[in-house]
């Protein structure tokens, strides 16, 4: 009987040259993925300032919902907005505005590096006094030796005294003038060690 049966089954699909199509049905994981990827990047952008939301040249509904929810607390309202913000990317292509913010924050990053290594100096200035200031100096031969060493020296004695620091900030925004950064310059891990040093 099994043989019958499958000399059957066999028979009647050799009969049917029909190819059956089945629809594909999308994988709810992997949406559901797709769309919390969506809704993170709704809500980096929202952390933006509304200056940097415009230069990411979001479509203006997007724009304006991403605007709307910078301003919003932590509620329901918010993740509802979000929501349908990260709806709204899953419509258009995403890539270059995630590309956008991806620089963005590279700058920030080389920011926050310039900021260290200019502090770092300004510390080690007002600490080491003319060590320090020699050192710099050969690093920059382009800067105004004795700018700095008045600088300096108000500095230190500003802190001695516990006054505000104004000369400290002062040497800090001049520190910053006299390194040129560049936004592909990257500092290695001996730069570091040498400033720490």
């Amino acid at each position: 009987m099994n043989e019958e049966y499958e000399n059957e089954y066999v028979y009647g699909y050799e009969e049917e040259d029909e190819v059956e199509y089945y629809a594909v049905r999308p994988n709810k994981t992997q949406i559901k993925k797709d769309m919390a990827v969506l809704f993170a990047l709704g809500e980096e952008i929202s952390e933006l300032t509304e200056t940097q939301i415009k230069t990411l040249e979001l479509p203006e509904n997007i724009h304006k919902a991403v605007v709307q929810v910078a301003g919003m607390p932590h509620k329901g309202a918010r993740k509802r907005l979000l929501k349908y913000i990260a709806g709204q990317f899953h419509k258009i292509e995403v890539a270059p505005i995630q590309d956008k913010l991806a620089r963005m924050k590279n700058k920030s990053a080389h920011a926050v590096r310039e900021h260290h290594i200019v502090e770092r100096w300004r510390d080690r200035l007002i600490a080491e006094g003319n060590e320090a200031l020699t050192e710099l100096l050969d690093e920059q031969p382009q800067a105004d030796r004795q700018l700095l060493r008045q600088l300096m020296r108000n500095a230190q004695k500003e802190a001695e005294a516990g006054r505000p620091p104004k000369s400290s900030r002062l040497l800090y925004r001049y520190l910053k003038e006299i390194f040129q950064f560049d936004e592909d310059e990257t500092v290695t891990g001996e730069d570091e060690a040498e400033i720490d040093s």
